[in-house]
């Protein structure tokens, strides 16, 4: 069953697709099927630039256990920075 619950998000960085890399303005996150990971569901995230087409996208499949891992591993990464750097 799929939720159809999307989060979207303004951010602020770069990807890198298949013509190279391209700032990155926005991000959706939703659990659904996935197109190429092996599982039934996914949590998928993709990172966007709408002002420079369709190509200027990166998209990520991940299990729930593994969007977990990376959550809490972004989280310990931040929490680690020196405030200063932040």
């Amino acid at each position: 069953m799929c939720t159809y619950l999307t989060e979207q998000i303004k951010v602020t960085g770069s990807g890198k697709g298949g013509e190279g890399w391209f700032g990155l303005t926005d991000a959706s996150v939703y659990f659904d099927h996935p197109v190429h990971a092996a599982a039934e569901h996914s949590l998928n995230i993709d990172f966007l630039n709408p002002g420079q087409g369709p190509s200027a996208r990166v998209a990520v499949e991940l299990t729930p256990e593994s969007a977990r891992a990376l959550a809490k591993a972004i989280e310990a990464t931040l929490a680690s920075v020196p405030p200063g750097l932040l």
